[in-house]
């Protein structure tokens, strides 16, 4: 009995010691380690993720503590582990859902190529993917634009946050429901479609938030002349859309085969060539009144506009001069 009693109290002690080193004995992770748990993990695979990974030493003690702790879930999501941590400071991280979010930051003007390719860079999915979504989820956008044929012009531009457990299309509807929020305050209304298709026009002619009106003000009366709006960010879109754009237009790419070629067609291209900021939306709205019909870079980030060709021309010789003074 006596041995008995001897042989349960060394186990026990055995045991004790196995627990303490296993799961209060803090662990340093070898740099940053990040460890993906997707939803519908059970313990065990979420342990063994773990102990794979160098963040646990033991994953059937892990799995004991859990069973200990049942009424505390496991959440799925990107952990980041960079500091030593013992097993139940993990297990508490896992129980809070304390995941690792990756920001993205989507400038005024970026087309679904841009955003597709900084959400790869991110590290949240293949741009091609995102770019798949972009060109086919169009019901997230019907209601207010029925003949869109991307979602090009809706993927407003932000700072968000997503994780990797985020699929594709959660991500643009992400982007989309924040250009409801922001078209529903501006009171965008009407033609949804060819007011962004402005908008996007206006986004990438300038960078200046006070000139935005003016810009929309040349276009919109090209428009009422009938008269090409000849914006050269159109060409590079059709461009775009063709895979042929190396990041320099030349003249003969005005004569590209695009419904997007403004220079070939008159009107507004058939969609949105980017995606405007609030100001540019605005902008499209609410033009400002002028009988300007051609506009010119001054060499400064801003731009000279004109009522006349001739006067265009001479700005155009302005802009030249400067430029060469550079």
């Amino acid at each position: 009995m006596r041995a008995f009693l001897t042989f349960l109290l060394l186990a026990v002690v055995a045991v004790g010691g196995w627990l303490a080193w296993a799961l209060w004995l803090p662990v340093t992770p070898d740099g940053q380690k990040f460890v993906l748990l997707h939803p519908g993990y059970s313990t065990r695979r979420i342990a063994n993720e773990l102990k794979s990974a160098g963040i646990i030493r033991s994953a059937s003690a892990f799995v004991l503590w859990h069973h200990l702790h049942h009424k505390r879930s496991l959440k799925a999501g990107e952990y980041l582990f960079e500091k030593p941590a013992t097993a139940l400071d993990v297990h508490d991280r896992l129980a809070r859902g304390d995941i690792y979010v990756h920001t993205v930051v989507i400038p005024e003007g970026y087309t679904m190529f841009d955003i597709a390719q900084a959400l790869q860079n991110a590290g949240l999915g293949s741009s091609q993917e995102f770019l798949d979504v972009a060109m086919s989820d169009t019901g997230l956008i019907a209601d207010l634009a029925p003949e869109a044929k991307t979602l090009e012009g809706y993927l407003f531009p932000a700072t968000y946050e997503f994780t990797r457990t985020e699929s594709m299309q959660d991500m643009a509807a992400a982007m989309v429901k924040q250009f409801r929020e922001v078209a529903r305050e501006i009171g965008l209304s009407g033609d949804v479609q060819k007011t962004v298709a402005m908008a996007s026009i206006i986004e990438k002619e300038t960078a200046a938030p006070e000139e935005r009106v003016l810009v929309a003000s040349v276009y919109y009366n090209r428009l009422a002349k009938n008269i090409a709006l000849q914006a050269d960010p159109s060409v590079i879109y059709a461009e775009l859309l063709q895979g042929r754009y190396e990041g320099v237009l030349h003249h003969e790419d005005l004569r590209i085969d695009s419904a997007y070629n403004t220079y070939r067609h008159t009107g507004l291209p058939p969609g949105p060539i980017g995606n405007p900021g609030k100001t540019s939306l605005e902008a499209a709205l609410h033009p400002a009144e002028t009988n300007y019909y051609y506009f010119v870079s001054d060499g400064n980030m801003h731009h000279r506009f004109a009522h006349s060709l001739e006067e265009h021309n001479r700005n155009v010789a302005v802009y030249r001069k400067v430029m060469a003074g550079k």
